[in-house]
């Protein structure tokens, strides 16, 4: 038996960044490597790790690929996390590589932080964080309108807490990542795309690499073998929450929307278009069932930006059932988003 560790990367982001974009792309340029995936979403559907179920391959077949629904992973060591990698690592060829996709809304450093446990230390490792972010919301301040100025009142009254929500996410993400992603780049000009680079810098504590790509496509060489070993230098990855014992996910709200079955694609995209104008919406995603049409829509919307396909037929065993993910600050109107969204 092999006493080298296994090493995992961790894939971290912001709500539609594009972290199952990057794995897919990954997945399709494994280099050679055995590559097993956990997958971590908020609510009772795991959209993200059905889009990778669809690119599974010899190297990194479907039953690798491992969903957590309904929580936080880094809330649950105990009962999901340490389980489902001991299972993993029991496999008769187990991987090469773990690829674990956080939760948009996730916080890096209790994930980090469980790679301490004794059952797990000695067989993997935290090969490295990749945050992915939006360039195109970082260069707009979705995460904090005015980031010198926060920087300045953090330094005049460190005893109050000037953070929206939203920006301790994002800034923890950048304080925990090894690699940060500006995914998006072609929806910015340069000038924008600077900008967005400035912000990732003014939160990083560390000096680390920002790489801008289109669509998830980065060579694997620079985000997998980084060799980091995070577990051994978490001092080194300050977030908002180091004092704290727990965290949670008060701040956000999760709704799963059942669609009418005579929805048109385009109604479903104004819908989503909608609410996200309207009622504040954050990320939604699904899949949507189409009057006349035997391929199932995949939706994913980000803030107003909305973007469908057709990804594959629906199977005779399942039923045509559409269903989207909502997620917003806690307190968006369910009522009043369904009945945008029911048409």
């Amino acid at each position: 038996m092999s006493i080298e560790k296994i090493p995992v990367t961790i894939i971290t982001g912001f709500l539609g960044s594009g972290k199952t974009t990057l794995v897919r792309h990954l997945m399709q340029n494994p280099q050679g490597r055995r590559l097993a995936i956990l997958v971590n979403e908020f609510g009772d559907i795991g959209v993200d790790g059905e889009i990778l179920k669809g690119c599974a391959d010899a190297n990194c077949p479907e039953d690798a690929i491992v969903e957590l629904t309904n929580g936080c992973l880094c809330c649950t060591v105990a009962d999901d996390f340490v389980p489902t990698i001991t299972a993993l690592l029991a496999r008769p060829n187990p991987p090469d590589h773990i690829l674990i996709e956080t939760s948009g809304l996730a916080l890096p450093k209790p994930l980090l932080k469980a790679f301490e446990w004794p059952d797990l230390r000695s067989r993997i490792t935290v090969d490295g964080v990749i945050a992915v972010t939006d360039a195109e919301a970082v260069a707009d301040g979705r995460f904090a309108h005015d980031l010198a100025a926060i920087a300045r009142q953090r330094q005049e009254d460190t005893s109050v807490d000037h953070d929206t929500p939203l920006g301790e996410v994002f800034e923890d993400q950048i304080a925990c990542a090894d690699i940060v992603i500006l995914n998006k780049a072609d929806l910015v000009d340069a000038a924008r795309l600077a900008a967005a680079r400035e912000a990732v810098q003014a939160e990083s504590p560390r000096n680390i690499p920002i790489v801008d790509v289109i669509e998830g496509r980065v060579d694997p060489r620079i985000v997998l073998g980084i060799g980091a070993a995070a577990e051994d230098d978490l001092d080194q990855r300050p977030t908002h929450h180091d004092s704290h014992d727990a965290h949670d996910h008060d701040d956000f709200e999760t709704l799963v929307i059942t669609l009418p079955s005579h929805a048109s694609a385009e109604a479903v995209i104004a819908g989503v278009e909608t609410i996200a104008r309207e009622h504040g919406v954050l990320r939604a995603k699904g899949y949507v069932a189409i009057s006349g049409k035997p391929m199932r829509l995949l939706v994913q919307g980000v803030g107003s930006r909305v973007r469908a396909q057709f990804d594959r037929p629906w199977r005779a065993d399942e039923p045509r059932t559409s269903h989207l993910v909502v997620i917003g600050e806690r307190g968006i109107d369910r009522d009043a988003i369904t009945a945008v969204l029911a048409g």
